[in-house]
């Protein structure tokens, strides 16, 4: 992801307070009690273990063992044994509130299968050794891994081994998870069955099965230091032209491409069609609140036709692929409606609109959300000496783990770190901004200090 500015983006409110005040001794203890070496080597080694989707075991099985070595009960749920979710436990020694952290262990990376990674990727794209490893340069934290998303995770774990080693037990419990597949993949057309699931068996299936019981979460992954509280789903529909194949000697080619048996001929106009049918749309389904810009965005993910091993005849089918986000205020229906009546009216000819992927975007309630905001501000200010601003529309435009628990009235959000080449300086920042954080939420046991 490129560089993003997020502080032209403005400050937020929240009209309720958080439940505990955390006096300025405990800020002092929890800023002491974090190590910011200590910090730096744990994301590295956490970045640098191979984690793309479907292969998060490793790396679940390294936060597990450092939560248990760092004296945290522990438990570990999952669909599967390869693809577990990690749970962390702290506090609960009294009556307060209930906060989860939660991140993905999961990295975006090529396949690596060069049958499958030469129709998405330049041979030189895959090479990039940003894909599966981390380190320290100038003062600057490189690599995938880190940026999306075990530095955030390295930076709550962190946070709480702080406020143990500070001595401030936790009224309410923290919940800290590592989820497998937030990133993917989705099970479509023959990728299907449960080795291509992806969010389902994540902090999805955590929030079911996971034994948590959260009155308010944090997606921590990187803003720039804002936060937002709604989120973007998506859905990815198939477009099919439809047309008869014709044997190559026997072709004859039409003048008006869109009289072409050959539904290939058609794609073009498609594309075209689909091109500023997107422009529109996003512009006609930006949606602004309080917690955020989120802009639904349109991409052509892939197309297919035909068999190249098998040609001679061209297709009877082409299809597209196209990637179509939705606000926490759309559904899918009227936009596949909006996509026939499109396709009917520029004569595109035979074609059916086949959604496989669904998900809807989500946003909390704002009296609900805001006592975790309250939070967020204070400690926000009080590290990094600015106020808590809106996340860029970027943020508020795709889909994080918050969604899930908004999709079942958990107030949450998401806020962390800077997203691209974050110094250790950032992490150390949002490391002590999670601290206080939670224990603003959670409560001291037995009272302040």
């Amino acid at each position: 992801m490129r560089s993003i500015n997020s502080g032209d983006q403005p400050p937020v409110e929240a009209s309720c307070p958080a439940p505990y005040v955390v006096s300025e001794q405990e800020h002092a203890a929890i800023e002491a009690a974090i190590d910011g070496r200590e910090l730096t080597e744990l994301a590295l080694t956490l970045g640098n273990i191979p984690s793309r989707s479907g292969q998060e075991l490793q790396a679940a099985e390294f936060v597990r063992d450092w939560l248990q070595t760092a004296g945290f009960s522990t438990r570990t749920v999952g669909i599967n044994a390869q693809r577990p979710n990690i749970i962390g436990e702290y506090g609960g020694r009294g009556v307060g509130a209930n906060l989860l952290f939660t991140a993905h262990l999961d990295t975006e990376s090529p396949t690596f299968d060069p049958d499958l990674d030469r129709y998405k990727y330049r041979d030189s794209s895959v090479q990039r050794p940003e894909w599966t490893r981390c380190w320290l340069e100038d003062n600057r934290l490189h690599g995938f891994p880190i940026s999306n998303d075990r530095g955030p995770m390295s930076c709550f774990m962190i946070a709480a081994k702080a406020l143990r080693k500070a001595g401030i037990d936790l009224a309410g419990r923290l919940y800290l998870t590592a989820c497998p597949g937030e990133i993917g993949p989705e099970p479509v057309e023959e990728h299907r069955g449960i080795d291509n699931l992806g969010k389902d068996i994540g902090a999805h299936y955590l929030f079911h099965h996971g034994g948590v019981a959260a009155d308010y979460a944090i997606a921590a992954e990187g803003t720039d230091f804002g936060v937002t509280w709604q989120g973007c789903g998506y859905a990815l529909l198939r477009i099919d032209l439809l047309g008869d194949g014709a044997f190559t000697p026997a072709l004859e080619h039409p003048e008006d491409l869109l009289l072409h048996p050959n539904p290939i001929y058609r794609s073009g106009r498609l594309i075209e069609v689909l091109h500023g049918w997107g422009i529109a749309y996003e512009r006609a389904h930006r949606y602004e609140s309080a917690g955020g810009v989120s802009i639904p965005k349109v991409q052509i993910d892939a197309v297919r036709a035909g068999l190249p091993h098998q040609f001679g005849a061209g297709s009877e089918v082409f299809s597209l692929y196209l990637e179509v986000g939705l606000t926490a205020r759309q559904t899918l229906a009227p936009v596949v409606r909006d996509l026939e009546a499109l396709l009917r009216a520029s004569g595109m000819g035979e074609f059916a609109v086949q959604p496989l992927v669904l998900r809807h975007g989500f946003e909390a309630e704002q009296k609900a959300v805001e006592p975790l905001v309250a939070a967020l501000q204070d400690a926000t200010q009080k590290v990094c000496k600015q106020p808590l601003r809106r996340a860029h529309p970027i943020y508020s435009s795709m889909w994080r783990d918050h969604n899930v628990f908004n999709m079942q009235r958990i107030p949450a959000v998401t806020c962390g770190m800077p997203r691209v080449l974050p110094t250790p300086e950032d992490l150390v920042k949002s490391a002590r901004i999670y601290a206080i954080t939670a224990l603003a939420i959670c409560g001291r046991a037995g009272g302040p200090a």
